[in-house]
């Protein structure tokens, strides 16, 4: 495995916690950048595109799947203009640690989390297609980090998981964010249940995941960091090893500062969801 000259930074985080605006805020810093497209789910997947959910093992990083990944980095920290750090997020990451570690051993992890009840009220907007009115653009970079190999498969995908919506058959999307095992048994469970459950199976693998493997590791949660963007990106620069003192902090996360935290979600989902989010959101350390 040949040593790469950057380092990578992983931010893991369900979808709806905030990994968007944790990488945008550390990428407002000198010499560290990221993707030109929301998530690489393609680069991580590729060789293993029969897998039917997201949860890969480390046995599924063989060597050809290491190389090709770390190939596509180096590839795009050089097009990046070769910054010291090099950010990426794809929330799927959430449920395959050992296997995204097997790739980058020297990667620092960084993981945001947020409070279950939140992500569960916003992340259902995303499953019913509400919030999904990006730009041919938007879907267009993703679509340059596809290997060609593997392009007709993500185009049958696409259509199929948004087909019945379109048709008006049903009210949401098939699948929207990372797909954990035992997705398939839920899939007629109300809205509300499974974007639960999504949110209960990626934090909880992130947190047994990183508790068992010894990587350089931060946690950090959304309430925190909107409530002091600085303190946590400063704390968040120390341990990833990057010297922040002459930097313009109050600039990078000025876009923060202009998002208050909401909790109108808590104390109004269904009580029989309380027991799916209850144990992780007391591991994470939340009063419930």
């Amino acid at each position: 495995m040949t040593d790469l000259e950057f380092k990578p930074v992983i931010i893991l985080g369900a979808g709806r916690s905030g990994t968007n605006m944790l990488r945008d805020a550390l990428t407002a810093l000198p010499d560290i950048n990221t993707w030109p497209c929301d998530e690489i789910q393609p680069i991580w997947r590729h060789g293993n595109l029969g897998q039917p959910t997201d949860q890969f093992t480390a046995d599924m990083a063989t060597p050809d799947v290491v190389a090709f990944v770390r190939r596509a980095f180096v590839r795009q920290w050089k097009a990046r203009g070769r910054p010291r750090i090099l950010i990426e997020k794809t929330c799927a990451n959430t449920l395959r640690v050992p296997f995204v570690a097997k790739i980058f051993p020297e990667a620092h992890y960084v993981t945001i989390v947020r409070h279950g009840e939140d992500v569960v009220s916003s992340a259902i907007a995303r499953w019913e297609g509400k919030l999904e009115v990006p730009p041919l653009s938007y879907f267009a970079a993703k679509a340059r980090f596809i290997p060609l190999v593997d392009l007709p498969v993500y185009a049958g995908r696409f259509v199929s998981n948004r087909i019945d919506k379109l048709r008006g058959v049903s009210q949401r999307l098939r699948t929207w964010g990372p797909i954990w095992d035992g997705l398939d048994a839920v899939q007629n469970a109300p809205l509300d249940e499974i974007c639960a459950r999504q949110w209960a199976a990626c934090v909880r693998h992130t947190r047994q995941d990183l508790e068992t493997l010894t990587l350089p590791q931060t946690l950090v949660h959304y309430e925190s960091y909107l409530a002091d963007p600085e303190g946590e990106t400063r704390r968040i620069l120390d341990d990833i090893g990057y010297d922040g003192t002459q930097v313009d902090l109050p600039k990078a996360v000025a876009a923060v500062r202009r998002k208050p935290a909401s909790f109108a979600a808590r104390g109004k989902l269904r009580e029989e969801l309380k027991p799916i989010l209850d144990a992780e959101c007391r591991a994470y350390g939340y009063g419930v």
